[in-house]
């Protein structure tokens, strides 16, 4: 059987790539063309389902969504009327979400499940670009507020054995840069911050496309010292930056491959397992 992907994927700011956002371009042109490719959408090899890891649900213990089906939580605001009527119903497969109950309980992480929360847009707005057709079935998972990296690690290590049963495992986040405050006062622009995400995006990559996955592991757990490391994602606000954590313990003995994308200025990076 095909082995399921897995890709910590960059989503973009709230609703606006699915809006025609031209800061979102490359962004969105990866989630329509590269990201459906790596999942094999449209072939016989296409994943029986995604579970997918989202940086906009954060609880105490890993939480999975096990409904049947899943309203749409449009967690965001300010945006045109055309925002909050967007629709994606894409089944939920609560067999699937067992197995995930099932993994991490074994791993002793106390998991629950949550049959009536809505997909935030971490979900849909990425999967409208990606499945459009929304024909494959979604397991949403979320991070924990806790925001440690070994657990969250181990949470993809658990998430990693479906991968042999063809689940595709997708970390929904933005690892390159999470901080509002200085993407809205234009320090993004500044030479200076320029460089330190540069070198923050270096070590975030040596860490992902580490093959030892106990090495992989150690550098992870101190991502907060990486240069910029409380820069790019502010102390106590690091949750678009766990979805990647997740990702790279799914990622087992394989090397990663990344792809990046240009936003604000940037150079965003993706990160992938296959």
């Amino acid at each position: 059987m095909t082995r399921g992907a897995v890709i910590s994927l960059s989503h973009g700011g709230g609703p606006m790539p699915v809006l025609g956002d031209p800061g979102h371009a490359e962004i969105v042109k990866s989630l329509k063309n590269k990201v459906p490719k790596l999942l094999r959408l449209g072939t016989p090899e296409a994943p029986r389902a995604i579970v997918l890891v989202t940086a906009h649900w954060s609880e105490t213990k890993p939480t999975i969504s096990n409904g049947e089906k899943h309203n749409l939580l449009y967690d965001y605001g300010g945006f045109p009327p055309e925002a909050y009527k967007l629709q994606y119903p894409a089944p939920g497969e609560p067999a699937v979400a067992k197995e995930v109950f099932d993994l991490f309980k074994s791993q002793g992480l106390g998991p629950r499940m949550d049959s009536t929360r809505g997909w935030d847009h971490g979900v849909f707005i990425p999967m409208l670009l990606i499945d459009p057709k929304h024909e494959i079935p979604i397991v949403q998972i979320s991070v924990l507020s806790s925001e440690d990296p070994e657990t969250h690690f181990t949470m993809g290590q658990a998430l990693s054995k479906l991968r042999d049963s063809n689940v595709a495992i997708i970390g929904s986040g933005f690892a390159s840069i999470h901080n509002l405050r200085v993407m809205f006062s234009g320090e993004i622009k500044e030479p200076p911050f320029k460089a330190l995400n540069e070198e923050w995006s270096k070590a975030v990559t040596a860490a992902a496309t580490e093959q030892d996955l106990k090495e992989r592991s150690r550098k992870f757990t101190g991502w907060r010292e990486w240069p910029g490391g409380k820069k790019m994602h502010p102390p106590q606000a690091g949750e678009h930056f766990m979805p990647l954590i997740v990702c790279a313990g799914a990622g087992g003995d394989g090397v990663a491959e990344h792809y990046k994308d240009a936003f604000m200025g940037l150079d965003v990076y993706s990160y992938y397992w296959v």
